[in-house]
């Protein structure tokens, strides 16, 4: 019964830690295209915050990012930034013009839905 007990812990540890294991991206050939930032949260059991942003990882490299306000005072924003896919991860640029990169990782990456880790935020997106 003990031997029983041992495995099936084990066997749940395993289980939760390949939930939340990491993507390894080859290159960017699987996150071309536009993508819809649906959601955005501190850790993937807290709040969702929505969004309504889309995120359109380009060939060469840019990362168009198209923001509307909710608010109304502007109709629409687009922002390109830099990124790269280096040792599997998702570098991109913190803030336009700047030379500051952040790292993000695919903790999922299934059908039309992704979810990346950047320093501070959890991205929940959606192919569009």
């Amino acid at each position: 019964m003990k031997t029983i007990t041992t495995f099936l812990s084990l066997f749940a540890a395993l289980v939760a830690f390949s939930a939340n294991a990491e993507i390894k991206l080859d290159d960017n050939a699987k996150i071309l295209g536009k993508w819809s930032v649906t959601a955005e949260a501190a850790a993937l059991d807290k709040e969702k915050k929505a969004l309504n942003v889309t995120w359109d990882f380009q060939k060469d490299g840019t990362l168009m990012t198209i923001g509307e306000d909710v608010g109304g005072r502007t109709k629409q924003m687009d922002i390109p930034i830099k990124y790269s896919v280096v040792d599997g991860v998702i570098k991109k640029q913190s803030a336009p013009g700047r030379e500051k990169y952040e790292d993000c990782r695919v903790v999922e990456l299934s059908g039309k839905d992704m979810i990346l880790k950047c320093k501070y935020l959890y991205f929940f997106l959606t192919r569009k």
